[in-house]
């Protein structure tokens, strides 16, 4: 028979039994207390101003500084209210009167400056407001001022607190309640703690669910800020991928050109020596490996539904097709080109439609019926374009009809990709006006021009 002993080591602190799950809730509970009411309880945390919003933003400087204290000069009344209750309801005139009357307002205006301490002043008050006002009947243990003074309190420091503070307050307002009834309450007919519990109860739910309101609206506020950078980002990389897309025709059409050039150089001279062969067969070479990787890369960024067009891209001499589409449309659009017309760069030709049929789309949208010119001037260093349009007109059958507000961002990323340089804005009359220079740099007749 064999016998097996287990030896369990014990640490060095003692084994710890595990919690229960009421335990961790009320060292939790007690934890939040301390928190809350205890740890710097008298800091100094004075009551911010409000800022200017709505229609006090755009009056003269001394209204708007006069209606930012306005939060103080609340509070401050409501104190003064509680020290004429106390004034008034107190049996004995003069200083004991005044006293009663202090001991109401110093917790309301305490608030403005240490809000928590203010509670434990309020408390610490009405303690002695009780004792020195000879308080009869039903006014036990709050005096009517203090009963006053307390309930500011309790909302103000609610207000500028959260929630788990002003739940710990009324429990606390309960405790003392139940403790100076039951306790000190021989000799009163009836008390107030009833009343007090429920109409503070009353006001803190209300204040509650002010304070989640807002945090809610917060919280939307911000992911709804989050959305939109995310689907502007998302806009900004499906243009960029519509781009690339337009661009690989244009691209690939040169590429196609450089290698059956390079492939038929040698054939057009005779007896060519063996170093320009094999030049050409390297630059053939060259252009087939980069036309495949170009195709590879497209294939990339390009979508699973995405077809390619049969037609050409197409370049600036198309405007007139797409002039009279849009005159068909309901939109007086007219073209002037100024300078000498020459052929530009493909890439350089399909941003420029493309900016142009983009902006005659955002008149179209945003202000239907007005009128629209496009203006084409072809200059030394580039080409230079403007589409402006008029303001809607009053009496237009149509409203304007916004859309994602991302056609400005496709029109910014073709002018940045060619090193140009864009403007766009409202005009003085209402309109709106699109400006934009594609530089394109001089070719050798040019030079010589």
């Amino acid at each position: 028979m064999t016998e097996t002993t287990h030896t369990q080591t014990t640490p060095a602190g003692g084994a710890e039994r595990p919690r229960s799950p009421e335990f961790r809730l009320a060292a939790d509970a007690l934890r939040g207390l301390r928190q809350d009411l205890f740890h710097d309880a008298f800091a100094y945390r004075p009551l911010p101003r409000v800022r200017a919003r709505g229609g006090l933003a755009g009056r003269s400087g001394r209204v708007r500084e006069y209606a930012a204290w306005t939060p103080h000069v609340l509070v401050t009344g409501l104190g003064a209210l509680a020290m004429l209750v106390a004034l008034a309801s107190t049996s004995d005139s003069g200083l004991p009167s005044l006293l009663c009357g202090l001991l109401a307002l110093g917790p309301v205006l305490l608030t403005l400056a240490r809000p928590v301490g203010a509670f434990w002043f309020s408390l610490a008050a009405t303690m002695v407001t009780s004792v020195m006002s000879g308080a009869t009947g039903f006014d036990w243990p709050w005096s009517p001022g203090s009963f006053v003074s307390h309930l500011v309190v309790l909302t103000v420091v609610a207000i500028r607190t959260r929630p788990r503070t002003a739940a710990w307050m009324w429990v606390l307002t309960a405790v003392y309640g139940f403790v100076a009834e039951t306790g000190f309450g021989w000799g009163h007919f009836d008390t107030d703690v009833g009343p007090m519990l429920i109409l503070s109860a009353m006001i803190l739910l209300a204040v509650t669910v002010r304070h989640i309101r807002r945090e809610a609206q917060q919280e939307v506020s911000a992911q709804q800020t989050v959305t939109a950078a995310e689907r502007s980002r998302r806009t900004l990389l499906e243009e960029r991928t519509t781009i690339a897309r337009e661009l690989h025709d244009v691209v690939a059409h040169h590429m196609s050109v450089v290698a059956i050039q390079a492939e038929a150089a040698p054939y057009r001279v005779e007896n060519p020596p063996p170093e320009l062969e094999k030049a050409f067969a390297t630059i053939r070479e060259n252009a087939v490996a980069a036309l495949a990787e170009l195709r590879r890369v497209l294939g990339v960024v390009r979508a699973e539904d995405y077809e390619a067009p049969d037609a050409p891209q197409p370049t600036l001499a198309d405007l007139d097709g797409l002039l009279a589409n849009v005159r068909e449309a309901g939109l007086a659009a007219e073209k002037a080109v100024t300078g000498a017309v020459r052929e530009l760069p493909q890439g350089v030709e399909l941003s420029a439609y493309r900016i142009v049929q983009e902006a005659l789309s955002n008149t179209l949208r945003h202000a239907p019926g007005a009128g629209a010119r496009v203006e084409i001037a072809y200059v030394l260093g580039g080409l230079g374009l403007r589409v402006v349009n008029g303001p809607p007109p009053a009496e237009a059958l149509l409203g304007p009809s916004p859309g994602a507000g991302h056609g400005i961002t496709g029109m910014r990323e073709r002018v940045t990709m060619l090193n140009g340089e864009m403007t766009a804005g409202p005009t003085a009359d209402g309109g709106y006006e699109v400006t934009v220079f594609l530089p394109v740099a001089a070719t050798g007749i040019e030079d010589r021009a």
